[in-house]
């Protein structure tokens, strides 16, 4: 019978799925942070360079980077990160509104103490702009609040909906606070919503949502319409090419 992979022993074959999935987050997390920019060409060659990880498990990991979205084929040259547009912000945020302040509501008075004082402690943390780690993190930071607060909704299906929107979401958020450090307002938004919570007021909780996320879509459409510096990102005002 030959050989499934001619050239490579068992414990090569084996290995691979581990290494793809390896360069799939790390090239991913580079992507989302915004340190591949929107618009980027790209190559097998020059991410194997980059990541020290051999050209098929780059090559796995292009392929699913591609089905998310992330990436596109470009023939006889390599890939392009994808661009963000305008449009796509209007659709994730137009999402974000429709999932995010019901399940506000729905969490009012159904969060624990522990789980609380978490949240609140979550809320204080802030970043420093122009510095994609610190943002990377002040955002994961974000994203654990909002996910923990749908979770707490008791509807499994519609957390897993707002963690998903949530992964979609951080790419536009790096491009938003890259301009200035917004981590105060933000923070006292987040306390604010962490109160209406913990007294079960459903009223004040969606209300507070719904204002961060508008908040939040007029931050990311200022940086893409206003800013040389991120327009620079080969930012698209359309569509796909």
């Amino acid at each position: 019978m030959a050989h499934p992979l001619p050239g490579r022993t068992p414990a090569e074959i084996r290995s691979m799925p581990l290494l793809s999935d390896r360069a799939y987050e790390r090239i991913r997390h580079d992507i989302i942070s915004c340190m591949l920019a929107p618009g980027t060409e790209i190559s097998e060659a020059q991410l194997c360079s980059h990541y020290k990880i051999g050209k098929a498990p780059v090559r796995m990991a292009l392929n699913r980077l591609a089905h998310d979205g992330l990436v596109r084929a470009i023939p006889r040259r390599g890939y392009r990160v994808t661009p963000v547009t305008v449009k796509d912000v209007h659709d994730v945020f137009e999402l974000r509104l429709m999932l995010e302040p019901a399940a506000a509501r729905m969490a009012a008075g159904k969060v624990g103490a522990q789980r609380l004082r978490a949240l609140d402690e979550i809320s204080r943390s802030g970043y420093e702009p122009g510095d994609p780690r610190s943002t990377a993190r002040f955002l994961e930071a974000s994203k654990a609040f909002q996910v923990a607060m749908a979770r707490a909704t008791g509807n499994a299906r519609l957390a897993e909906a707002i963690e998903r929107l949530l992964d979609e979401m951080t790419r536009l958020l790096h491009l938003g606070l890259a301009l200035r450090d917004r981590s105060q307002e933000l923070s006292r938004a987040h306390r604010a919503l962490v109160k209406a919570l913990g007294r079960g007021d459903g009223d004040a909780a969606e209300r507070i949502c719904r204002e961060q996320i508008e908040t939040a879509r007029n931050m990311v459409l200022s940086a893409i319409l206003t800013s040389g510096s991120v327009m620079g990102l080969a930012l698209s005002a359309d569509g796909p090419p």
